[in-house]
């Protein structure tokens, strides 16, 4: 538990380190800045949440053989749904100058199908998980899973200028 605190400590420090370049509360005509540093933040965060994953799931040698290809596969499904988030975020960006209360109400009910999609696809994946791992693993690798996706939520959403009235 120490290590996972320590750990999510670690990568939020990062995070906050990084949003004063990242997205910084700022105003685009086209979005082009904002997709640029999106797409390092999400590179970023991608190498160091299976880095931070492995530091506190202790897996077996034949644990780690059964899981970490759930886990890519996992991570694959997962990132088709950030996919279309970070497209949503773009798509704000390059719009939110302009935006009418049409878009505005699209925008934020695609955001909410989305969240749908991730929390289904995270049900899909517990049966697959366990599987692959102890049930007292599995249980810690989405608890350890949903703590980055949170930190990862907070860092975009903090970095996204609210809509203007």
């Amino acid at each position: 538990m120490t290590r996972l605190m320590f750990s999510c400590l670690v990568l939020a420090i990062a995070f906050t380190a990084a949003g004063s370049t990242a997205l910084a509360q700022r105003e685009t005509a086209n979005g082009v800045e904002v997709e640029k540093d999106l797409e390092l933040l999400r590179r970023d965060l991608r190498s160091e949440k299976k880095q931070l994953i492995a530091m506190n799931l202790t897996l077996t040698d034949a644990e780690a053989t059964k899981f970490w290809p759930v886990y890519d596969e996992y991570v694959a499904e997962m990132a088709k749904h950030n996919d279309q988030f970070y497209g949503l975020i773009k798509e704000y960006a390059a719009n939110q100058k302009t935006l009418t209360d049409e878009q505005a109400a699209s925008m934020i009910s695609r955001w909410a199908d989305i969240q749908v999609k991730q929390a289904q696809t995270r049900q899909k994946y517990i049966p697959i998980v366990e599987k692959a791992i102890p049930g007292r693993k599995a249980a810690l690798f989405f608890q350890v899973d949903r703590r980055l996706y949170a930190l990862m939520d907070l860092q975009v959403a903090s970095q996204i200028p609210l809509v203007r009235q």
